[in-house]
């Protein structure tokens, strides 16, 4: 009987076997997308659910997205002793035009500014119209008085006050640290 024809391994083979991705084109931006993905992915992990997560190229095109980054307000949270914090700069702004709500756990801030601006004269007509808004949401921390929530506004500053429970209030306790 004649021998079954074997194969002799290459040396191509050899290096396919031990490095699997060796052999296999590569496509810089594609591996770039895949990487940043899972980069963001990491960051923010269970912050949203997965279904509202999006790929980082699945931003809308020519900056809209940093734009309406860029109408958030600027805020500060600020932990002290009998009460927390919530400063939030808000320029232009007047106190009719600022809502606050305790809801869901947590406090929403909303803003809504129209303006608009007309300029009739002999040789034009000018009518301009500017609106925006912005919803901000924090969650509320345990402890919290809801019935003594306040908030305040001067000179384009929010402050919302979240006192804290007298059970919320222990004092410190500083903790000995022993040498071995």
């Amino acid at each position: 009987m004649a021998d079954a024809p074997s194969k002799v391994a290459t040396k191509h083979e050899e290096t396919e076997a031990r490095h699997p991705t060796a052999l296999r084109p590569w496509h810089p931006f594609d591996t770039l997308r895949r990487e940043m993905d899972r980069l963001f992915e990491d960051f923010d992990r269970g912050l949203w659910p997965a279904a509202f997560r999006r790929s980082l190229f699945e931003f809308e095109p020519f900056g809209r997205q940093a734009f309406a980054a860029a109408t958030k307000p600027a805020v500060d949270i600020v932990e002290k002793e009998k009460a927390y914090e919530i400063t939030a700069e808000l320029p232009g702004l007047d106190e009719k035009e600022i809502e606050v709500k305790v809801s869901n756990g947590g406090v929403t801030i909303k803003g809504a500014k129209k303006e608009e601006k007309e300029e009739k004269n002999k040789n034009y007509h000018l009518h301009e119209r500017r609106s925006g808004s912005f919803e901000r949401y924090f969650s509320m921390p345990e402890g919290v008085d809801l019935d003594k929530i306040e908030a305040r506004f001067n000179k384009g500053i929010l402050t919302v006050t979240l006192p804290k429970k007298p059970e919320a209030q222990k004092p410190e306790k500083k903790i000995e640290i022993k040498g071995v």
